[in-house]
């Protein structure tokens, strides 16, 4: 008889722990910290101010970025920690019950009654515990939760995000300062957008557009707030 051999296919759901990290990190640093840049400048800060305003931003925002991505996902992953300890008792209580449940998930996925019960015992002898992690509760290890990786996907990408801004506002001269930080933190939303779509496969203009769009209203409120102040100053 001829052994069966897997074919391994990659997918793009396999990269969404991390691609949905980086991207809401690279975005909030661009945006963040341009606004940030554009409300000190438009309060009449100096040069210096708005780099250290700058500076400060992304190093409060990556480690914010971090605690935040980590604190978030642990408790997703104790959650997945505690549902999957609950159903090893529930198994080891009544494994015929756990058996008839899970057969029943089959057969509302469109198998026949015997044919889910076969599938069901079958699947329970090789791993009782990852077969109803899979199927009754929606835990696999592609999508589990990974606290480490995503708080370090985050802090990278927003460091590299913020750091893009930042630059422009070190190489620019103070009279084009503002001009320019709105041009490349909209041009660099726009091919973050379109980076991000081509990695999961979504459409690239609805993407970039609405990235775009929002880092756009970020900017134009925070440089509205700044100029109020620079005008009561």
């Amino acid at each position: 008889m001829k052994a069966f051999t897997r074919h391994h296919e990659r997918h793009r759901s396999e990269r969404i722990g991390w691609l949905r990290a980086a991207v809401l990190g690279a975005n909030d640093g661009i945006v963040s910290t341009s606004s940030l840049i554009l409300g000190v400048a438009a309060a009449h800060g100096t040069p210096h101010s708005v780099l250290v305003a700058g500076l400060a931003g992304l190093v409060a925002g990556a480690m914010s970025m971090a605690a935040g991505e980590y604190v978030s996902v642990h408790s997703q992953a104790d959650t997945e920690a505690a549902d999957l300890q609950k159903e090893m008792a529930e198994i080891d209580a009544d494994s015929s019950a756990e058996h008839r449940e899970l057969a029943a998930i089959y057969v509302g996925r469109g198998l026949d009654r015997p044919l889910a019960a076969e599938v069901a015992r079958q699947l329970m002898a090789h791993d009782a515990l990852g077969a109803h992690a899979r199927d009754e509760l929606g835990i696999s290890t592609t999508l589990s939760a990974r606290p480490v990786q995503a708080a370090l996907a985050s802090a990278a990408s927003f460091s590299i995000g913020a750091a893009l801004p930042l630059l422009v506002a070190w190489l620019a001269s103070p009279a084009l300062l503002i001009a320019l930080v709105v041009l490349a933190s909209l041009a660099f939303s726009a091919l973050l957008g379109v980076v991000s779509a081509r990695a999961g496969g979504a459409p690239v203009l609805t993407a970039a557009w609405r990235v775009t769009f929002w880092a756009g209203l970020a900017m134009a409120i925070t440089f509205g707030i700044g100029s109020l102040f620079g005008v009561a100053a």
